[in-house]
């Protein structure tokens, strides 16, 4: 495999802050094509300038999304997100939670005194205990990794 080409600081800059476009290619609009303004490689501004398109110029929906690289159901996301978050609302986010939500204080506590008591009890036997106590259902190495974070918190 051939090395990388280093990345120029703007697109290293977008990278970073999630808004890099993965598909610069695929915006076709005949308005910001060879515009030096419009950077496709902007996430953020590409779905912006795909719903002014929208909203002052009157494309229809899809014409719109398609000429910016993207599905109707994408451009009807990034309307909802703009409406109620502005700009930032544009900024891709991971979906999914951001930290063990399911696992609080309270069920680890509960899994440390259970192990207090028993040593020899295995993780699936744990899963089966915080369901009976918490009617939560995680996943075994879910609690396997929340008993290594307490650990790596009490050194």
């Amino acid at each position: 495999m051939p090395p990388r080409k280093p990345l120029d600081r703007k697109t290293e800059a977008l990278r970073q802050r999630g808004c890099l476009n993965p598909k610069p290619q695929s915006v076709r609009d005949d308005v910001y094509v060879g515009d030096d303004f419009f950077d496709p490689r902007d996430l953020v501004q590409v779905k912006y300038e795909m719903l002014r398109r929208v909203h002052l110029d009157g494309l229809p929906i899809a014409t719109s999304a398609a000429a910016f690289g993207f599905s109707r159901p994408t451009f009807y996301q990034a309307q909802a997100a703009f409406e109620g978050h502005g700009l930032s609302g544009l900024i891709s986010r991971k979906p999914g939670p951001r930290r063990a939500h399911k696992l609080s204080d309270q069920v680890v506590d509960f899994l440390e005194e259970r192990l207090a008591d028993n040593r020899e009890l295995r993780a699936t036997e744990l899963v089966a205990a915080i369901h009976e106590r918490f009617d939560l259902d995680v996943h075994v190495r879910s609690v396997e990794r929340a008993l290594q974070r307490r650990k790596k918190k009490l050194r």
